[in-house]
């Protein structure tokens, strides 16, 4: 497509937008771009995975709560291919699981387990197979005491590692739930 009929048919989408849409942008004949009172979600997003990475920056410093774990669920442009789109999607997407990880240590140390809870499943629907992710997850059922939360969560991994990778747990993930299973026959 030549750079003139993208322009033109560009154009035409935008006198098709109506409302918000069209109040969200800034066209003039040579440029096309968002309002200054336009905020972007993304960058919101990401300076709160950074303040949440930054070890300077104490967790009641970020006043964690549920709408935390809300920000930094979304994928970015899920469905688009372009390069360069692939390319910030995996920055972003590696950058919010490192916060989310983060995020539900930092809900278990203040005993806030249903947020943990969040924040590592979160994680673990963005990446099944991230083990840093099931670890997160198996950590804050082990600290909130259902244990056979944790080790069912546990096994279904391991069979999915299994069956899809042809690969086991790692013996650090191996050893967090080495303690919960019952020998056959086990006593109380």
């Amino acid at each position: 497509m030549s750079e003139q009929k993208a322009h033109t048919n560009l154009r035409a989408a935008l006198t098709r937008l109506h409302g918000l849409g069209r109040k969200a942008l800034d066209i003039s004949p040579t440029e096309v771009r968002l309002e200054r009172e336009v905020t972007v979600d993304l960058h919101h997003a990401r300076s709160l995975a950074q303040r949440i990475l930054d070890p300077c920056v104490p967790a009641e410093d970020l006043g964690l709560n549920a709408a935390t774990v809300d920000q930094l669920s979304a994928d970015l442009l899920p469905g688009w291919y372009d390069e360069w789109v692939l390319l910030e999607a995996e920055k972003w997407r590696q950058l919010r699981l490192h916060a989310l990880e983060k995020l539900a240590g930092e809900f278990i140390d203040a005993e806030q387990f249903a947020g943990a809870v969040t924040a590592a499943h979160t994680a673990v629907q963005a990446d099944p197979l991230r083990e840093s992710s099931q670890v997160s997850l198996i950590r804050a059922h082990l600290a909130e005491g259902n244990l056979a939360e944790a080790l069912d969560h546990f096994e279904r991994y391991a069979w999915r590692l299994r069956n899809e990778l042809g690969l086991r747990p790692t013996q650090r993930l191996r050893r967090l739930v080495a303690g919960l299973r019952q020998p056959p026959g086990g006593g109380q």
